[in-house]
């Protein structure tokens, strides 16, 4: 069997250290003598000790911020909903690696408070393009905050419960969950069109009097 590649071994070195003798009482050379590596092969890897428990954070918030760029109005509460399920969908595919991550950041501060940090750039991303598909005005500032708090929050709810054994279905929660948060928001700037589909022999011009007043006077055709 072809052996690890080293950024993995200090992974699975680092977390089993950690859950052994504590993360305030585990060293970076303790780190390095279980992976079987020297200090340089860790600090090519990892930036410090702490980076190792959060080593992809900068990898998510840039699909969040690619997934949300490919959107347009039209798609914007998908775009929101998908860039929140790339998160979710990573720490479930981590496995034990991420029910390890949730004790240690449960028992040390240091740690609860780099998650809660990263947690906040998740927060402003959704919140730069909420406001920015609301319009940028001044008006819409409040609602996009809290729009982007509510799908983080949402978010959380989920992966927490799953971390806890309670939710066996994460994703189907997830979608339970968005579908909730976005319905609090109503109509956020998305234009509803309705598409009506009919067959008739006679001239256009002769049906379109008739279909205006079947949609009121707010239905549009051209």
């Amino acid at each position: 069997m072809p052996e690890k590649p080293a950024k993995q071994r200090l992974t699975e070195a680092a977390f089993a250290l950690f859950e052994e003798r504590g993360y305030d009482q585990t060293t970076v050379d303790d780190i390095t003598d279980r992976a079987g590596v020297g200090r340089s092969t860790f600090f090519r890897a990892f930036r410090s000790k702490e980076d190792v428990i959060f080593p992809d954070h900068e990898v998510l918030l840039s699909a969040i911020e690619a997934r949300l760029a490919g959107s347009d109005p039209r798609t914007a509460t998908v775009a929101v909903t998908e860039a929140a399920r790339l998160v979710l969908r990573h720490y479930v595919a981590e496995g034990d690696l991420a029910l390890a991550r949730y004790r240690l950041t449960r028992s040390v501060p240091a740690l609860r408070a780099r998650e809660i940090a990263g947690t906040r750039q998740y927060q402003r991303l959704f919140q730069e393009f909420v406001h920015r598909w609301m319009g940028g005005g001044e008006d819409t500032a409040l609602r996009a905050e809290l729009m982007a708090a509510a799908v983080v929050t949402a978010h959380n709810h989920v992966l927490r419960r799953w971390l806890r054994g309670q939710a066996a279905d994460p994703e189907a929660a997830f979608d339970a969950a968005m579908a909730d948060t976005v319905a609090l928001f109503g109509n956020t700037g998305e234009t509803e069109t309705t598409v009506v589909a009919f067959r008739t022999g006679k001239d256009l011009s002769a049906v379109l009097p008739g279909l205006r007043k079947l949609l009121g006077d707010e239905g549009t055709l051209g």
